[in-house]
């Protein structure tokens, strides 16, 4: 049945559900759409065209496309409470039961909108205009023009509240993956699932086919175009090897075959699944990508070719076959190509009553011209258009003869739409994300794919071929060359085509016109109303570049990253310069490939999981025993063990004393972990470290300084020799993932002939820290395969051996100046060997310890913590470590910087400790250190404390800073101001408080 109030509603047409009525509403007024309609179909239906304003005149705007490339009907969707999302493209939202929508960008009304008044002053906001004004006077900036700026910035309005719907993320593997199905995109699905590869077939709408949606006239295979496409999804769907993914746009395509695509799961659902997620990222790694996105229809560039009414030849098409739906009962089409004819005939045939067809062409095929006789259209060729008219809907078309290249008489012919066509421009922009580059195809006169860097095939109209019978043949040879790059035997299918509409046409740049050009708006960026014009100025004041022009303009830089504008901006502005389109470049495209919410984007991390808390094997057993708890990291690590009466001073001196007494006991399993294998291992850390590795021999540690290229210390840590060609490199907590990316990075770019190998092996051991005075007697009797007696095992041993009949990698380091053991088994044993080891330890008073009490006894012995102790400007000599570096070492990673003249010149702030003149205050951590506090402000700031603790073993205050010439201060009075007085504090040489001569390490 035909919706109520749909005027413009074909009856049993396209391939909506004529049973399935659907109510919806758009600025507060219901209607009825159909079921698989788009929120754009169905307004249209209703024969409403105005659906926004535009960015900077507030111009009246329609809708132009019927896809992901539409610039104009942007608007707010909202299903409930939490559920708002601005800047909606109309064309790809599909319509549910409910749907609240609401135009943007105006005031107080979308049909009256006083923000129109920067229309009347058009020629006031020129292109450039803000790299020209708002210069004076100079104290307007901060009190008028950033406010007025800043609430007339941007497109929507961004929520406010707290998204309340869930997103999801996932991984996959798959041997071809194909972007767009449309006939190239099922072509290639059919010959690469037919092979048995991997395939993964992802569409941006809720329905693959493509152009076969608008084209169902066509014939494959002896099958109409939509029993065809029924009988191949089946197929697809029967393949177990294949997954069909509509309502699905890749969004970025990166290095190594990796794709991200955004699937939108409930959005077209009146009552999603409770719980169920909105929209999922996928990060695809394929062997093989067919990019199969087709071409772009491009709009002609004519004075007020964006007056609602106006819109692409083949959208009105789309709307026509695939939702029943006119867009226009006297529609005039105006064109460069042939395609936008047979939109002509469609709607001539559907009951339309096209008012004429006008081609800038002065000569088409007579097949063209016989048929639009036949249909009663009047064709008026090598003509141009120089106007519309309309206030809030087109009512006319200026049509002009060009007569010796120049517009004749013009001749105003009465229309409700005016449907335009300057072409088509193949979808480049997911190939662009590759860095492949592009060719320029004279004959297309258009951008093609040309060099590739990764492994793809591009099918279809994205490449040139155009019509349905040489996408198909494309297609199907583009997926079987991937499904046998893909190491599968595939043969490629014959298509067979009837009543193809193939067709060509001529590129265009504004259409003349017998008007002041100056004062033609004749827009090529219809969201950021950048006009010919505009191009024009740019060129005339001085740019080059394509580049350059586009930031100039803004043309292409909207949501829609000049799907519509880029290529009609380059013609101008090559006219302009009086170049060949390749002289003048092509702009750069970047992901998104579309507009993607950062929920999508944020996936899982929302809420309680927005940052991911890892936690050790060992963790459950903290939380069990009353721990409280830090982040380090993206790691939750016991901080400290409170007892009953305790606070956390009282519980971490309690704890300092027990591990220095007797025993204690410390989960280190967050420390990084790197495996570094292979022949030419030492090699390789010879170079990334300061430290010499050549004569380490297999079985003993040794501490590891690593520098950045520009010699300032980056991260530490204890590595260990476990073979000739395999060390164990721990790195701090947070430098994991750092230290690794830079390790690969020297690897890949600077040293591919070493043959070595990086694995993260971080979250494989479970690390546990024994320290204190009875660590060696609680282990001896869990250890087989070693002796840990001090002469046999002695400090910065390692070995690998069974404990507690684990196997284990058993280091003899400490961190708190005790002797002290660090343990690895698989994280999996992690807790079973602690637990053994707590039990086992209670004959000697054991204790566990946390963060905290870790950094009060690291800090009695002077050792420092990367990031806290240092701030990424700081050498070895800085903090003392000048024993560290190989004096025989002819290089490693930040050698050269370490001798520039300002590494090594006097002054430079350097690691002293602090002792406070009262001893029992404890500095902040931050706190700023000066010379004077009575200097005038502001005041010349020394340094700053980096650690500060009270110490329970000295019964005072200790701190470590950083002050400008430290160690030449020695014994000078410092001075720390803090908001309500100032503390005094006397600088130490040395930083280590506790035990210098370092016997307790060696008990």
């Amino acid at each position: 049945m035909t919706t109520p109030n749909a005027s413009f509603r074909l009856p049993n047409r396209g391939r909506v559900d004529h049973a399935r009525p659907v109510r919806f509403s758009f600025d507060g007024k219901f209607y009825h759409g159909l079921a698989g309609d788009t929120l754009a179909s169905a307004l249209l239906a209703n024969g409403i065209h105005l659906t926004g304003r535009s960015f900077k005149y507030h111009r009246p705007r329609g809708i132009v496309s019927a896809g992901s490339d539409e610039p104009n009907a942007l608007v707010e969707t909202r299903r409930g409470p939490r559920q708002a999302e601005p800047n909606t493209r109309a064309t790809i939202q599909e319509l549910r039961d409910g749907l609240v929508a609401e135009s943007q960008n105006r005031w107080p009304s979308l049909a009256f909108d006083v923000g129109a008044v920067n229309d009347r002053l058009g020629s006031t906001f020129s292109a450039g205009f803000y790299y020209k004004t708002f210069m004076w006077p100079k104290s307007f900036w901060d009190r008028v023009y950033e406010p007025v700026i800043r609430a007339a910035a941007g497109l929507g309005k961004a929520p406010t509240e707290p998204d309340a719907d869930r997103y999801a993320a996932r991984f996959a593997h798959v041997d071809v993956l194909i972007v767009g199905a449309g006939p190239a995109g099922l072509a290639a699905a059919l010959a690469a699932g037919r092979s048995g590869a991997g395939v993964m077939l992802v569409d941006e709408t809720a329905e693959p086919g493509g152009s076969l949606l608008s084209e169902p006239s066509v014939a494959i295979d002896g099958l109409p175009a939509w029993d065809w496409l029924a009988q191949t999804l089946a197929e697809l769907a029967a393949l177990p090897n294949v997954r069909v993914m509509p309502r699905t746009t890749a969004i970025g395509y990166y290095h190594q075959n990796l794709v991200a695509l955004a699937e939108r799961l409930t959005d077209h659902l009146a009552t999603p699944p409770a719980g169920a997620p909105r929209e999922r990222l996928w990060k695809v790694r394929a062997g093989q990508v067919v990019l199969a996105q087709g071409a772009l229809e491009k709009p002609l560039v004519f004075d007020g070719n964006d007056r609602p009414g106006v819109m692409l030849a083949g959208a009105a098409q789309t709307y026509l076959n695939r939702y029943g739906v006119k867009v226009g009962d006297r529609p005039a089409v105006v064109t460069s190509h042939d395609s936008a004819w047979h939109a002509a005939f469609d709607l001539a045939e559907a009951g339309a009553r096209p008012a004429a067809i006008v081609d800038v062409r002065a000569e088409v095929g007579p097949a063209l011209t016989d048929r639009a006789r036949a249909l009663g259209i009047e064709a008026l060729l090598g003509r141009t258009v120089t106007g519309t008219a309309g206030r809030l809907r087109v009512k006319s078309v200026r049509v002009n003869r060009m007569e010796s290249g120049r517009p004749g008489a013009p001749r105003d012919i009465a229309c409700d739409a005016v449907l335009m066509c300057g072409g088509w421009t193949p979808s480049l922009h997911l190939f662009s994300h590759t860095k492949g580059s592009l060719a320029w195809d004279e004959a297309l006169q258009a951008y093609i794919p040309g060099h590739r860097t990764e492994a793809v095939h591009i099918a279809g109209a994205g490449r040139g071929p155009w019509g349905i019978a040489a996408a198909l043949a494309d297609g199907a040879a583009a997926g079987t060359q991937a499904a046998l790059d893909a190491g599968r035997d595939a043969t490629a299918q014959d298509h067979a085509v009837e009543r193809d509409r193939t067709g060509s046409g001529i590129p265009c740049k504004d259409l003349p016109t017998d008007r002041d050009p100056g004062k033609a708006k004749a827009f090529v960026d219809y969201q950021n109303d950048v006009t010919a014009k505009d191009i024009r100025l740019a060129v005339r004041e001085g740019m080059r570049s394509i580049e350059h022009v586009k930031r100039y303009t803004t043309n292409g830089m909207a949501t829609d990253q000049g799907k519509m504008s880029n290529v009609n901006g380059l013609m101008i502005a090559s006219d302009a310069l009086a170049k060949a389109p390749p002289q003048v470049g092509l702009t750069t495209f970047r992901p998104p490939f579309t507009p993607t919410t950062f929920g999508t984007l944020a996936g899982y991390h929302q809420d309680a999981t927005f940052e991911v808390t890892r936690k050790t094997s060992i963790d459950g057993w903290a939380e069990e025993q009353g721990a409280a708890f830090e982040p380090v990291s993206l790691w939750r690590r016991a901080w400290y063990f409170p007892r009953p009466g305790e606070d956390k001073h009282a519980a971490v001196n309690r704890e300092c004393r027990m591990t220095r007494a007797s025993l204690g006991i410390f989960d280190a399993s967050t420390l990084g972990k790197i495996e570094v294998v292979g022949p030419d291992a030492v090699t390789f850390m010879e170079r990334m470290y300061t430290n010499p590795w050549a004569k380490l021999g297999v079985g003993r540690c040794r501490y590891g300084l690593l520098l950045g290229e520009d010699g300032f210390i980056r991260d530490d840590g204890v590595i260990g020799r476990l073979a000739a060609d395999r060390f164990h490199v721990t790195t701090t907590t947070g430098g994991a993932a750092r230290v690794l990316n830079m390790m690969e990075d020297y690897l890949q770019t600077e040293w591919p002939d070493l043959e070595v190998w990086l694995t993260s092996t971080t979250e494989q051991w479970a690390t546990i820290a024994l320290q204190g005075p009875n660590a060696r007697r609680l282990l001896e009797a869990f250890v087989e395969g070693v002796d840990i007696a001090a002469e046999a095992f002695p400090h910065m041993a390692v070995a690998e051996c069974t404990i507690a009949g684990f196997p284990a990698r058993l280091f003899r380091v400490s961190f708190t100046g005790e002797l002290g053991f660090e343990v690895n088994v698989p994280a999996r044993h992690g807790r079973a060997l602690w637990e053994k080891l707590w039990e086992a330890g209670q004959q000697y008073d054991i204790v566990p310890y946390g963060t905290e009490t870790m950094h009060v006894l690291r800090a009695e012995k002077g050792y420092i913590i990367i990031g806290q102790d240092t701030d990424g400007t700081l050498t070895p000599d800085d903090v003392g470590l000048n024993w560290a570096i190989g004096k025989a070492k002819p290089d490693f990673v930040g050698k050269r910087s370490l001798s520039r003249p300002d590494m090594v010149a006097k002054g430079r702030k350097q690691l002293v400790g602090l002792l406070t003149d009262d001893p029992k205050v404890v500095l902040e951590e931050g706190a700023q250190i000066v010379a004077d506090p009575a200097q005038p402000k502001p005041m010349t700031m020394l340094g700053h404390v980096t650690s500060s603790y009270w110490s329970e073993a000295l019964g005072r205050s200790i701190a470590m800073a950083v002050v400008a010439g430290g160690r030449d201060r020695e014994g000078e009075t410092l001075h720390i101001p803090m908001p309500d007085r100032t503390l005094t504090a006397k600088v130490v040489r040395s930083t280590v408080f506790l035990d210098p001569d370092g016997t307790r390490i060696s008990a």
